[in-house]
Order: C-alpha cells, then structure tokens, then sequence
C-alpha cells in the first residue's frame, strides 16, 4: 500500500489505538504486591478455660497484632484493564452453548462476517472475546488487500495514484456495527461485574458484623462457634469487592476474628494443629515465590505473586518462633521479584521515551519536506521518496508515553496530508500546462512537416533551426503523447536534414578526397609513436585533431565511421599520456564535439547529450547528499569507521566526476552558442 496510506487510510491506526494503550505500560499491573497477613481461625471445640488455653489466646492475639506489617498495594491501573482482567477470571456459572472452533483464515469477508454475527448473538463477551479481535484482524487484512488490488488496478488504467478513493464496502459497515455492538455488550458486562463488587462489599461488611455480634451471644459455646466457621465460610465465598476497601475489609474482619478467639479461649492441642497446617502452607507458598525467580516472563511472575499473597492472606498464622523466619522468607521472594518488575517498567518507560524523540525527528524531517518548493514532477517524485521512507521508518518505532503519543502522530498525520495535497494542486495545475504545451509542440509538428520537401537549403535550415530552440524551450507534454509528438517533431526534421545531405553529397565531389585525406590521417595516427616529453605529445594530437577539423566533409555514409575511427585511435594516445584521468576525459570529450560538429545534426546531438549529462549530474547530486547523510547517521554507531570511510571516498569520487560534468556541460553551451 502506499506510503500516503497514513493521510487515506489512517482511520486503520486510529481504531488500533482503541484497543492498545499507547504507552504500552498501562495494561500490565504496577502495584506493589499484597503482602498483608490476614488470619483465619481454626475449627474449636467448646472447652473449660485454663492457664494453658489463656496462653494460646494470648499467643493468637500477637501473631495477628505483628503479621499485617505489608503496605497497601498503589492502585494505578486503568479501570478499563481490571476490569478487563475481571471479565477473564470471574466464573460464569449460567450454562452456555460450546462455541467450536473455526479456521478464520479460510473464511471470507462474507463468512467472517457471519461468523462475528453469530458469536455474537449466541455467546457471552468472555468466551468470544478473543475470536472478535481475530476476526477483525483477518477481516481487515482481506479488506486492505483487496483495496490495494483495486488501487493497482486504478494506477495501470493510466490515473494517478493519490486519486484513487477505496469504494464503500458494505460488509465494512456491517463489520463495523457487529464490532460497536461488542462493545456495548463487553461495556455492559463490566458495569454488572462492578455492581456484583459493591454487592459482595456489602454481603462482607454484613458477615463481620454478624462475627462481632457473636461475643454477645447467650447460647452454647459449641453452637456459637459453629456459628462463627459458617460465617467465615460464608466471608471467604463471597466474590471480588473493590479494590480500594480490600485492606480496610481485612483489617476488620481480622480485629473481629481476634476478638472471637479472645471470648472462645481456643482449645491449645486443636490450636496447634492449625498452626502446624498453616506452616505448611505458607512454607509451600514460599517455595512456590522462591521458584517465581526462575520465570522468564517477570509480569507473569508478578502477577501469580498476587494471587500467591492473596492465599498467604487466608492462611491464617503459624507458630510464633517461626512467624518471623517465615514471613521474612515469603518477603524476601517478593521484594526481588517487586525490584525486577519495577526495573522491567523503568525500562519501557525509557525506550517510550527515546521512540518519542525519534518521532520528533521525523515530524521535522517530515515538515522540513513539505517547505520545500519543487518545480517539476521529478522533483515531486523525489520529495515523494523521501516522505515515503520516513513514513516506513514511522511504522518501525514503537509508541510514544501516552501523553504525547496521539499529539505527535496527528503532528506527522499533518504534516503527509499537508505534502499530498499540495502535490495534488501542483499536478492538477502540471496537466493544464501539460495540455497547452502540446497544442504548441502539435503546431511546430505541422510547420516542420510543410517545410520537409523544400529545396531552399539555406532558409529552410535557418527556420528549422529555429523551431526546434522554440521546441526546447516549451515544456512537456502529457506522458502518454510525448514519444509519439516527440517522433513526429523529429521526422519532419530529419527528413528535410537527409534530404539536404543527399544532395550535398552528389554535389560535393570533393567529398571523396576529404576521405582519403582523413583515412590517410587516421594512418598517420594509428603509426604515430609518443614523444619522450607528454607535453610535446600532447601538442602533436592537437595538431593532428586540428588537421582532421579542417578537413572538409567526407561521404554521408562513410562520415560517422571515419569520425569514430579517428576519434578512437587518438584516444588510444591520449590514455597513454601520463595526464590524470579528468583531463584525459575533457580532451576525449572534445574529440568527440569535433565529430558532433560535423555530423550535419549538430543541434539534436548536442540537446540530446546535454541532456544526458544534465541528469546524470543532477542524480550524481541526489547520491552525494544520499551518502553524506548515512555519514551523520553512522557516525552515530559504535564501530562504524570502515562505513564511514567507505561513503567518504563515494562522495570524493562523485564531487570529481561532478566536476567533470559540469565542465562537459559548459563545453555543449559554448558549442550550442
């Protein structure tokens, strides 16, 4: 697809951003992990109170007085991700048709677009939320390629591209509704799952005033605490509640529950063997952290540790000589495991920030090219070149910190319409010249042909002459005429130029004998041996080239080969002069003017070959600037020194031959005057 796709075809970009966080760190968690304790009691048997049982209780009170050291974890993540993350966890209990699974690479746009209709008439938001975003990505993947088949098409029937407009597609639209109605419904799901977390806050709060109303209980102690493990029971099934109330929920459920073991004395033996199964859980819980280090994703890491501190929380405590080795076990795990997360953030956070200064340079670089003025369609050309490789290098840098990412694109955005458009006004403006040139080209086509049978040699010529500087001085036609009003134009003439040498040379009897003078020239030539000075031998050839100029006209079809051997065999004694090459060059560029001077097309051969050097020069000029800008982009690079020698001998080399043909093109101007 074209380059200028970001000025037609952004709404493509744009729709990803709805679904990808543009600092591409918000949808990863960066809050500390949980690390409170929470405990639960252990099932008890009504007893008498002891010395003994009152020592456990007290033991009880202080586990749960020292283990909540950990602090609230910071809420920074978007309200549109936890939920998201909320949709993938929460179980579904209401009984759902199976949803089978479908190769959507073999669909077409039709068919995919059946298919989103049905899933999503028939399933719920989490179990076809990932086949809605592989729908959409096949679909547009088909859609821009058909588009890009059309653009094709569009380019070859002879219109320019920036032209063409991609016609509406109604499975499109379709496509488009079937997306904007998920959305609706994803939406819906998440602000019932948020209502269910205010629901299940409340059902808690109520479970902990039930608990705390139990010490005022009158009935057995056996009943009451059977009361009491329904009720914990009961607190732990309740589903997710905000997160913010997370800490405040436990701090109070845990008061209340400290309070219960306080009134209940609980039995020591029975109180023991909690303590021991609560050991074993956590000691398993840190195995289970310690093992974390070796994840080599660290958000996968950090995430499980989450859910890991969320069950060390419900455990309740252990014995109290080896709470502290313990939990400072189960810490140790998590605090390397917070240092790398944070580190791995720091990280992008840093590389968001350099994709944004690449950015910059490209939005400068991007508006440096709108401000430049260009005058002919290979300039546009170029300048087009030029955009359409920045866009590239636009499509390799990642996002931008969210804060700047959408300014900085709408920044280049801007910047590529503002270049097509303009380009759009030149080549609309280009065309009605375009048209104009032709009409006049066409009118010196007719007099060039009403003046080719003429035998007033010296008029007729003088006229020629002078519509083909008119000629050269129009501009061009449209593309698809120039070759042909180009022949034309140059028929008329080089009938009228053939017809005047076929008669010169039946009148000219001298002809023959300038031959045998010039061929006998080319013998002394070919025998000539170099003098021991250069300079001297470099006179002699000019001798021989002045001689050669004066010798008069030769037969028409022996002239051109004549000139070609005299002109090789002279610069086989040039090439052997110890001269350096640009001078050689000059002296063989001359050689070949004296030919051109009487080829009897003097004008056409010296347009033609000015040309010819005029766009080398001017791409021998694109190559230096090409290569001096990979110099400051290498120097950049560590060990790039043979780069960087290499474009500087590439750009000594081309400002010589520059050089060589500036002064080529100086000679055709003094020649053509």
């Amino acid at each position: 697809m074209e380059a200028n796709d970001l000025n037609k075809n952004g709404n493509e970009e744009k729709d990803l951003n709805l679904n990808t966080s543009t600092d591409g760190v918000n949808k990863e968690e960066l809050t500390e992990p949980l690390t409170s304790e929470e405990q639960e009691p252990v099932k008890e048997e009504e007893q008498t109170v002891s010395a003994e049982v009152e020592e456990v209780v007290q033991e009880e009170k202080e586990a749960i007085e020292t283990e909540a050291v950990a602090e609230e974890p910071k809420e920074t993540e978007t309200e549109e991700v936890k939920a998201e993350e909320t949709v993938e966890t929460v179980e579904v209990e209401e009984e759902k048709p199976e949803l089978d699974k479908v190769d959507l690479s073999a669909l077409s746009r039709e068919d995919l677009v059946s298919r989103l209709r049905y899933i999503n008439k028939t399933f719920d938001v989490v179990t076809i939320k990932q086949e809605v975003e592989d729908i959409k990505s096949v679909f547009y993947k088909l859609y821009n390629e058909e588009v890009e088949e059309l653009k094709k098409s569009f380019v070859e029937s002879g219109e320019l591209e920036e032209n063409f407009a991609a016609p509406v597609d109604h499975f499109e639209v379709e496509i488009k509704e079937l997306l904007k109605d998920f959305r609706y419904k994803k939406a819906a799901y998440i602000n019932k799952l948020e209502t269910e977390k205010e629901q299940n806050l409340a059902t808690k709060l109520e479970i902990i005033e039930s608990i705390k109303n139990l010490v005022n209980r009158q009935e057995s102690l056996n009943e009451t605490f059977n009361e009491f493990k329904a009720l914990q029971k009961r607190f732990h099934e309740v589903g997710s509640i905000p997160q913010n109330k997370v800490r405040d929920i436990w701090d109070t459920y845990n008061l209340h529950i400290e309070n219960f073991y306080n009134y209940v004395k609980i039995n020591k033996e029975l109180r023991d063997l909690d303590l021991k199964k609560n050991l074993t859980l956590k000691t398993e819980l840190c195995e289970k952290a310690e093992a974390l280090l070796e994840e080599s994703s660290i958000v996968n890491s950090f995430k499980t540790l989450q859910k890991y501190h969320d069950r060390w929380r419900e455990v309740g405590p252990v014995p109290k000589e080896l709470k502290d080795e313990l939990w400072e076990r189960f810490k140790a795990a998590t605090t390397t495991i917070n240092i790398k997360h944070q580190e791995y953030f720091e990280g992008l956070k840093d590389q968001l920030k350099e994709n944004l200064v690449q950015k910059t340079v490209l939005c400068e670089k991007a508006e440096a090219i709108v401000a430049e003025e260009a005058h002919s369609p290979k300039e546009w050309e170029d300048k087009s070149k030029k955009l359409i490789e920045l866009q590239q290098s636009w499509k390799t840098i990642g996002f931008a910190p969210k804060k700047d990412n959408n300014t900085i694109y709408e920044r280049f955005r801007s910047a590529c319409d503002k270049f097509f458009e303009n380009k759009r006004e030149f080549f609309k403006s280009y065309k009605n010249e375009q048209q104009q040139h032709l009409v006049s080209k066409t009118q010196l086509c007719e007099k060039a042909e009403a003046m080719k049978e003429s035998t007033d040699w010296k008029k007729t010529t003088e006229e020629y002459i002078r519509i083909q500087k008119e000629w050269k001085q129009i501009g061009a036609v449209p593309r698809r005429q120039s070759d042909a009003i180009w022949h034309r134009f140059r028929s008329a003439c080089d009938a009228f130029f053939d017809n005047k040498s076929k008669f010169f040379s039946k009148i000219d009897e001298s002809q023959d004998e300038n031959l045998k003078k010039k061929q006998a020239l080319i013998e002394e030539v070919i025998n000539f041996k170099n003098a021991a000075d250069d300079e001297d031998t470099f006179g002699i050839l000019q001798e021989y080239q002045r001689k050669f100029s004066e010798i008069g006209h030769v037969p028409f079809k022996m002239k051109d080969k004549v000139n070609q051997d005299f002109r090789n065999e002279i610069n086989k004694h040039f090439d052997s002069l110890n001269m350096d090459e640009y001078h050689k060059n000059v002296q063989k560029f001359r050689n070949k003017l004296e030919n051109i001077k009487h080829s009897g097309h003097q004008d056409d051969m010296v347009y033609q070959e000015r040309s010819k050097l005029m766009n080398k020069l001017k791409q021998l000029e694109n190559d230096i600037i090409v290569w001096e800008n990979n110099i400051g982009f290498f120097a950049k690079s560590k060990g790039a020194a043979s780069v960087v020698k290499d474009f500087e001998h590439k750009i000594e080399n081309g400002k010589r031959n520059a050089q060589l043909l500036k002064e080529k093109i100086k000679m055709l101007n003094k020649m053509d005057n």
